[in-house]
């Protein structure tokens, strides 16, 4: 059936590139944890992933092919980022005033929480590379008809695992009821952040290439 094969390419494909140790997940995990805001930081996650592999598979990504100096704009602003945030994560953990045992920090608004999860998403070149232009080629190919259910397997890999990240952390939380575990993950995030933010750095000094 070429609907289901579309519809399970997309879906394998869009699961594939997400379900990796990122940015975007770490901080989807970190809210899950504190149950703050989930569901909004999730539909935002799954929702920006579809529109961008809906603009590749509509041909935005022959585009970005051509802009080189765009990505290594996104790369410059992504380090910066991920810079400033895994400071204040590795802030957060050597500091345990600044802990509050019910969720290892200070609330976010939900302005501060959307605003988060979109320089992870939007300030991550990766995620151009990889839903647009890599999954945008694949959807372009389908057979005539076929991006439609291609695009409804990837949506719908999006949504699960975010969902999944995202709720799914409660099962964490008697672990992350005692504040060590808080600043032990916080020094993974930041650490990580960093390590991303370096090689971002290294991409653009290395002119892209």
């Amino acid at each position: 059936m070429p609907y289901a094969s579309s519809f399970l390419t997309g879906f394998g494909l869009s699961l594939g590139l997400i379900v990796a140790i990122g940015a975007q997940n770490a901080f989807v995990l970190r809210q899950g944890l504190r149950r703050e805001h989930v569901l909004a930081v999730v539909a935002f996650c799954a929702g920006a992933d579809l529109v961008l592999m809906t603009a590749g598979v509509a041909g935005l990504g022959a585009v970005l092919g051509r802009l080189p100096g765009f990505v290594t704009l996104l790369s410059l602003a992504g380090a910066v980022f991920l810079g400033w945030y895994g400071i204040t994560a590795l802030r957060r953990a050597f500091h345990p005033e600044r802990l509050l045992a019910e969720g290892g920090g200070p609330a976010l608004s939900l302005g501060g929480a959307l605003a988060r999860v979109a320089g992870f998403t939007f300030l991550n070149p990766h995620v151009y590379l990889d839903t647009v232009l890599l999954v945008g080629s694949v959807g372009a190919a389908q057979p005539d008809g076929m991006q439609a259910p291609f695009l409804g397997g990837a949506g719908l890999a999006s949504v699960v695992w975010f969902a999944s990240l995202g709720y799914g952390a409660r099962l964490l939380v008697p672990i992350f009821a005692r504040p060590i575990a808080w600043r032990v993950l916080d020094v993974l995030i930041g650490v990580m952040m960093l390590l991303l933010a370096a090689g971002l750095l290294h991409y653009v000094l290395r002119g892209g290439a």
